[in-house]
């Protein structure tokens, strides 16, 4: 596959959407083999939730899941655990888009799929992802890749227009990171929320402090969104180096060149500390939410 001018997948006035609102959708990123691809693999790990109990490394599963009939609302890190998705990260189209938006040298920094099923996929609470893994600099982003078409009523992704030029708002309760912003006690228009729609191949990409979130599926037609969190080389991970050792961080790389020279810029920084409640995935962590904006 060769290399390809990112202004020829992203457009100049998409380029200024996402610099305005902090989020853009970019039509036909992947084919429609690259979704059979994916949609088969992930079938393949789905089935493997059956005769499980509880969360794992691989599975997050939903309240209603028994080991009978098996509910994941979440794989966690697919990228490492099939090839399929490690591949797709590196997709042509994709860096080029990746490229434009936040530049040449690009790390990519976690993965999950978001499962949504029909009729009962779990609401995720309005957050921004800078609270969970603020860095030296915000050139950080989350793809996300439609396995199915994302319609207003199946649960669609919301974000705040804007919001990633703001405050970095609170994501504590009663003094522990919860890893959700309370809908009541922050200033935020919650009115002014755009849904990210799109069909089967588009991706959507939103600025690492765009506030955003999703209510539960409700509809008959499944929404699986693959995630990849993607920084810019030189951004590192306040927190610590996450990978167990320098060769694991080069093997992240999906383009460029990496930097042991952090790129520092102010930005506004709440740690996730002290740690949440219940760890694992941002659904666990929200399950200890009093307040919440979306109905079950």
């Amino acid at each position: 596959m060769n290399a390809l001018r990112p202004d020829a997948v992203v457009s100049d006035a998409q380029l200024e959407r996402y610099r305005e609102n902090g989020y853009v959708v970019v039509e036909d990123v992947f084919g429609s083999q690259d979704i059979q691809r994916m949609h088969e693999v992930l079938a393949e790990l789905v089935a493997g939730a059956r005769g499980r109990c509880e969360n794992d490394s691989l599975y997050d599963l939903e309240a209603s899941h028994t080991p009978d009939q098996p509910r994941v609302r979440r794989i966690k890190n697919p990228y490492r655990h099939h090839p399929a998705f490690a591949e797709m990260a590196r997709h042509p189209r994709l860096i080029a888009a990746l490229t434009r938006l936040i530049g040449p040298d690009l790390r990519l920094h976690g993965s999950k799929i978001n499962l949504k099923s029909a009729d009962y996929g779990a609401a995720v609470e309005w957050h921004q992802d800078w609270a969970f893994y603020p860095h030296t600099n915000d050139d950080l982003l989350a793809v996300g890749v439609m396995l199915d078409d994302m319609t207003e009523d199946n649960g669609p992704l919301l974000v705040i227009p804007g919001s990633h030029r703001g405050p970095t708002y609170d994501h504590h309760q009663d003094g522990r990171f919860v890893g959700a912003i309370d809908p009541a006690n922050c200033d935020v228009d919650w009115s002014r929320a755009a849904k990210v729609t799109g069909k089967a191949g588009s991706c959507s990409f939103h600025h690492v402090r765009a506030i955003h979130g999703s209510s539960q599926n409700t509809s008959g037609k499944d929404r699986h969104l693959l995630l990849y969190e993607v920084s810019a080389g030189d951004a590192w991970d306040m927190l610590g180096m996450r990978e167990a050792n320098w060769q694991e961080y080069l093997e992240s790389m999906l383009a460029g060149a990496p930097s042991l020279e952090p790129r520092q810029v102010p930005a506004p920084i709440r740690l996730p500390l002290p740690t949440a409640e219940r760890e694992g995935s941002i659904y666990e962590n929200q399950s200890v939410l009093k307040n919440r904006f979306f109905e079950s």
